[in-house]
């Protein structure tokens, strides 16, 4: 396990260490972080290419949309966060994150962290504590007022790419309260900055 992890904002000038995390398939299936960030019939419509190009244009129009970690000078993990506004897939009326007062979903200062993701020799050694709290700065800094996540209570092995939601614990172990239950095993939590 590494002992020197930095945590830097995605600006376009650290494009290629976010290709360098996300690999040439673009992380989970193709999807290049797009899964909440764009509406479900018009992500259906884009493949891995398409997703790329609109988050590398996202990146280039600012502010950053997330943060990439580092192990000295090698990225290896990302976390998207930012406004909840930006991310469509968590304000629809059925899913699982939707927000408690609907207002929150065009309110600037409630933000999200809504997606992992690191490279697979990184996983499972506790690494996302690092970058949970590299978030949790980054969105006091930014004015936040409150930060949510949905992250699952379990996943099959604790390297699992099916925890790009973040892990429970994880959030537990920050601060987060859980404020909403829609879904066993996947809680609204909510963190007051």
């Amino acid at each position: 396990m590494t002992t020197a992890i930095a945590i830097r904002p995605l600006t376009p000038d650290l494009w290629a260490d976010f290709e360098t995390v996300f690999g040439p398939q673009g992380a989970c299936y193709g999807c290049w972080c797009t899964y909440f960030r764009l509406a479900a019939a018009e992500r259906k419509l884009l493949g891995s290419a398409e997703r790329k190009d609109f988050m590398h244009k996202r990146v280039d129009a600012g502010p950053p949309p997330g943060l990439l970690a580092y192990d000295g000078a090698a990225p290896f993990g990302w976390v998207q966060v930012g406004p909840r506004s930006e991310l469509p897939g968590w304000n629809t009326p059925r899913t699982v994150a939707r927000p408690l007062d609907p207002q929150d979903a065009e309110d600037p200062h409630v933000w999200a962290v809504s997606c992992f993701f690191m490279l697979s020799k990184y996983r499972g050694q506790g690494l996302s504590h690092a970058i949970l709290q590299g978030a949790i700065k980054h969105a006091r800094e930014a004015g936040a007022r409150l930060l949510e996540a949905c992250p699952m209570d379990h996943a099959k092995q604790a390297k699992s790419v099916g925890l790009y939601v973040g892990s429970t614990s994880v959030f537990r172990k920050a601060g987060f309260e859980e404020v909403a239950l829609r879904k066993a095993g996947r809680p609204l939590m909510r963190l007051a900055l």
